[in-house]
C-alpha cells in the first residue's frame, strides 16, 4: 500500500466518550511491525464436538478387519474396548480439499483447514488467507444463540496466526480447525484458566448489570468515524473491518442474550485451572474436563478439541518416544519409526477415552451426557509418510439423541466425501443444509 494512505497502528474510532481500538490492517503497515510495537424440557439438547489429532495413524494398527458388530479390536483401538458400545468405526471416507489439487506440497496446512470445511485453502504465506466455513460454526450460527456461548475452541499446542509454516502455507492453516467465515479463523484458546474465566467469569459478579447496561452499542457511538475511516481503506481492509465490527456486535448481542438467561454457577466440586500444566497429559485431561463442562452446564453445544497442532514435531519422552512426532511420521517404513508412531497413536487414543469416561459419568434425561453428543475423533491425514488424505481413521461417539446406532465398524465406498459425515450431524442438530464444501449427500448407514 502507498505509504500516503497508511494509517497509525493507534487508530481508534470514537463518539460520544467511546474508543475502539481496530484489528491489524494492511494499512497499518507489515504485520511483523505491528507485533513488535507494545431444564424444564423432557429431551435433552444434542451437543457435538470435533477432535484433530495431526500427522496421521499408523493405519495398520488401527483398521478392523471386519465390518459389523463383531470386529476385533485393533492395537491403537483397545484402549477404546470399554467404550465399543458407544462408538463406530468409520472407514473410506476422504478430504479431497486436503489433497495438491494442483497447488504442489503444504499436505499438514491443508489437512486440518480442509478437515472441517471440505474446501481447498487458498496457498499463501500472507494475509490472503481463505478456506470455507466449518462445520461447526455452522452450526454455531444455526444455534448458537441458544447457549451462553456459540461454540467453544480449545487446544493443547500453541500456533502462529502468521508466517509461512507448510510449503508456502500461512501457519493459521496448520494451527486452526474452526473457520467462522472463508476468511475468518477461529483461534483455539490453549489456557484452561482463560478457557474457565470465559466460561464463568460472570458468574455472581455483583456488578455484572451495571457494567452490561453501560455497554450500550459501542458501534453505534463509533458509526460516522467508521464510514469515513472504510472509505480511505483497500477491498481486503474493508472486509477485515467488516468482520470485526460483524464480532464486536456478536458479543454485544451475547450480552444480551445473557440478561435473559439464568445464572450459570461452577458446579459444586469444581476449582478453577491456575493455568497450563506443565505435563501434556494433565493439559489433555484438562481441557477435556472443561469440554465436558461447557455440555454439562449447557454453556455451548459446539466444541472443537485441538490436541496438537498439524505437522506438529512435538516429542513424547514420558511415554518413551523422544523423537519428534512428524519427523516420525515420515518413517519411509521403517518399523521402530512405525512402532514408535503406533505409541502416540496409543497415547492419543488413551485421552480421548477419558474424554468419553467423563461424558459417560454425567446422567441425563434418563441416559448419560454422552448419549445426547456426536463426539468426531480423527485427522485429516491418514498414513503421514504418504500424506495421503482418503481412507481416513475417523471415530464417532455418541447417539446423538438416540439418533444413531453405534456398535459398529462401518466401511465406505472409497472416495466418500468425510464432509458427507459433517453434513449428517448437522442435521441431527437441527441444522438442515442442502450441501457443505465437496459433500455429495448425507452419510448412509449411521442408523440402523
Amino acid at each position: 500500500m502507498n505509504a500516503s494512505h497508511m494509517i497509525s497502528r493507534r487508530t481508534v474510532l470514537r463518539g460520544l466518550g467511546t474508543a475502539m481500538a481496530l484489528p491489524w490492517l494492511e494499512a497499518m503497515g507489515p504485520l511483523t511491525s505491528w507485533a513488535t510495537a507494545a431444564e424444564g424440557g423432557a429431551v435433552a439438547p444434542n451437543r457435538m464436538a470435533f477432535i484433530y489429532v495431526p500427522n496421521g495413524i499408523n493405519m495398520a494398527d488401527w483398521t478392523p478387519k471386519e465390518e459389523g458388530t463383531n470386529y476385533e479390536m485393533p492395537t491403537i483401538l483397545k484402549h477404546l474396548e470399554k467404550h465399543r458400545s458407544e462408538m463406530l468405526v468409520l472407514t473410506g471416507l476422504t478430504a479431497d480439499k486436503a489433497r495438491a489439487n494442483g497447488d504442489g506440497g503444504g499436505d499438514h496446512a491443508r489437512a486440518l483447514s480442509a478437515f472441517l470445511t471440505g474446501c481447498q485453502p487458498k496457498k499463501t504465506d500472507g494475509n490472503e488467507i481463505r478456506a470455507g466455513v466449518s462445520v461447526d460454526q455452522v452450526a454455531a450460527s444455526r444455534i448458537g444463540d441458544q447457549t451462553r456461548l456459540p461454540s467453544l475452541e480449545l487446544g493443547c499446542e500453541a500456533g502462529a496466526m502468521a508466517g509461512n509454516c507448510d510449503s508456502g502455507y500461512s501457519c493459521v492453516y496448520s494451527s486452526t480447525m474452526a473457520w467462522k467465515s472463508a476468511t475468518q479463523p477461529l483461534p483455539k484458546e490453549v489456557d484452561p484458566k482463560l478457557v474457565f474465566e470465559r466460561m464463568f467469569s460472570s458468574s455472581g459478579d455483583e456488578n455484572r448489570a451495571k457494567r452490561d447496561a453501560a455497554r450500550k452499542s459501542v458501534l453505534d457511538f463509533v458509526r460516522d468515524d467508521a464510514s469515513q475511516l472504510t472509505q480511505s481503506l483497500g477491498s481486503y481492509d474493508r472486509r477485515k473491518l467488516d468482520e470485526y465490527f460483524t464480532s464486536v456486535r456478536e458479543i454485544e448481542q451475547r450480552i444480551d442474550r445473557a440478561k435473559n438467561m439464568p445464572t450459570i454457577d461452577v458446579p459444586e466440586g469444581v476449582a478453577k485451572p491456575s493455568g497450563i500444566p506443565k505435563d501434556y497429559a494433565e493439559h489433555l485431561r484438562l481441557m477435556a474436563d472443561l469440554l465436558v463442562l461447557a455440555f454439562q452446564t449447557d454453556m455451548t453445544r459446539v466444541s472443537t478439541f485441538v490436541m496438537a497442532n498439524e505437522g506438529s514435531n512435538k516429542s513424547y519422552p514420558f511415554i518413551g518416544v523422544s523423537e519428534g512426532h512428524h519427523e516420525l511420521s515420515h518413517h519411509g517404513n521403517e518399523q521402530a519409526k512405525k512402532d514408535k508412531i503406533r505409541q502416540i497413536n496409543e497415547f492419543h487414543v488413551q485421552q480421548l477415552a477419558y474424554l468419553i469416561d467423563r461424558l459417560k459419568s454425567v446422567p441425563e434425561a434418563g441416559g448419560t451426557l454422552l448419549d445426547h453428543c456426536m463426539i468426531a475423533y480423527g485427522s485429516g491425514n491418514s498414513d503421514g509418510n504418504a500424506h495421503n488424505h482418503d481412507d481416513l481413521p475417523v471415530l464417532l461417539f455418541g447417539k446423538g439423541g438416540g439418533t444413531i446406532q453405534t456398535g459398529r465398524h462401518i466401511k465406505y465406498a472409497k472416495e466418500t466425501p468425510l464432509n458427507n459425515l459433517w453434513l449428517s450431524m448437522l442435521e441431527r442438530m437441527d441444522v438442515r443444509l442442502p450441501s457443505l464444501g465437496d459433500s455429495t449427500g448425507h452419510l448412509p448407514g449411521l442408523t440402523a
